[in-house]
């Protein structure tokens, strides 16, 4: 049984199988239900006033001009590009060690992916690799704030500055996270939000893409859909759209998600800190880690990094160990540039060695606000019992 409600004396209303811990489960009250409930009831379930309403909330909240709601970051990511032009011929660095489907969106632009090595320690983008990466065919950079940890932004405007190019800010993981005292979402000449499963602020399926460059913004509206009273516009009509719109339903769940979202975040740190004290005394795992410029980290799941020791199998071994037990959990990143697609554009095995190096021995454990103490023990328990059967023991990170 799962309580949904304002509180935990709130009524019981969903089943739920106890011997089971998910990845993820929506932190959702009563305020989330009857949200959607009034649209239901309204005349107008598609794009309309309730998008309109998250769109502002949500640019008041990150602190940009405007906000443009759309379907999934992939398709968010997907309409920024088309709006600045970025297509075949040109060339995007992204990193390989990031959200397979947002990445797909720049081979969709029709643009080709450069992959760019990572950060042994934050798992972001390093500055100096990408500028190694920059060609006369580059156009943008796009730099995720990895599992809620912020990029080295600074760094990275300074060499879009000096090249000339789109700073992209992939935000979708790590919304609430802030860098050197500012928001996430705040850095790029756009930046991307997902809001799908198991982003801490979710409405099914959504994204947002925020910008203070007007221009860019209707060029993303247009690219989105076409309002019903635009249909007769020849110079509307001129971009074929994407059909890109979020629901007044889905908005509906996210406005209120959104005006609920410190309370969220608080409740996820909580779940943080008992993982914490009891992945203490798990030996041969890498600490957690801040950068020095990253004010505050809000994490997109709880992933162990395991030592050197352990192999890619090993690793899998544990994921299927905790499956067994009924534990949700999974390798928290399989390299892009592995990937079937990316494969054939000509990357191998052996280019980006410290994202092999990190993906390899990742594990994403469950992380949500409804984890008990008892089970985040029960999950770090039989985490550890596994790594003794799979004979790594105590290793070096």
């Amino acid at each position: 049984m799962k309580n949904v409600g304002d509180d935990a004396d709130d009524v019981v209303i969903v089943d739920a199988d106890d011997s089971f811990i998910p990845l993820s489960d929506p932190d959702i009250t009563l305020a989330e239900i009857e949200a959607v409930d009034g649209v239901m009831r309204s005349p107008r379930l598609s794009s309309g006033p309730a998008v309109e309403a998250f769109e502002a909330a949500f640019a008041a909240y990150v602190g940009r001009k405007y906000a443009i709601a759309v379907p999934s970051g992939t398709l968010g990511l997907l309409i920024a590009l088309r709006s600045y032009g970025v297509g075949p011929g040109q060339e995007v660095i992204v990193s390989s060690y990031s959200f397979r489907e947002t990445a797909h969106a720049v081979s969709v632009a029709g643009a080709r992916p450069v992959f760019s090595d990572i950060d042994y320690w934050s798992g972001t983008l390093v500055a100096d690799k990408v500028e190694a990466r920059i060609t006369v065919n580059t156009r943008a950079i796009v730099a995720c704030n990895n599992n809620g940890h912020p990029a080295q932004w600074s760094e990275l405007r300074a060499v879009t500055k000096k090249h000339n190019l789109l700073l992209i800010e992939d935000s979708t993981e790590a919304i609430g996270s802030r860098y050197q005292g500012a928001l996430v979402g705040t850095f790029g000449d756009v930046a991307v939000f997902d809001f799908s499963q198991p982003s801490a602020l979710t409405c099914g399926e959504g994204g947002m893409v925020v910008t203070d460059d007007i221009d860019v913004a209707v060029a993303m509206r247009r690219h989105r859909a076409h309002r019903l009273e635009e249909r007769s516009s020849v110079v509307v009509t001129s971009t074929p759209p994407y059909q890109a719109g979020m629901s007044n339903i889905a908005a509906a769940l996210g406005l209120a998600q959104l005006n609920r979202l410190d309370e969220i975040l608080e409740r996820r740190r909580l779940t943080e800190h008992l993982y914490d004290a009891h992945m203490q005394s798990f030996e041969g795992i890498k600490p957690p880690y801040i950068a020095p410029d990253v004010t505050e980290v809000n994490w997109f799941l709880y992933v162990v990094h395991l030592g050197t020791r352990f192999t890619r199998s090993g690793r899998d071994a544990i994921v299927d160990d905790l499956r067994v037990e009924q534990v949700e959990a999974a390798a928290y990143s399989n390299p892009l540039h592995l990937q079937r697609h990316y494969f054939e554009l000509g990357y191998r095995r052996g280019d980006y060695f410290v994202t092999e190096k990190v993906a390899d021995r990742a594990v994403a454990l469950p992380f949500h606000a409804h984890l008990t103490e008892d089970q985040i023990e029960f999950i770090v328990g039989t985490m550890k019992d596994s790594s003794v059967n799979v004979g790594a023991g105590a290793a070096i990170y």
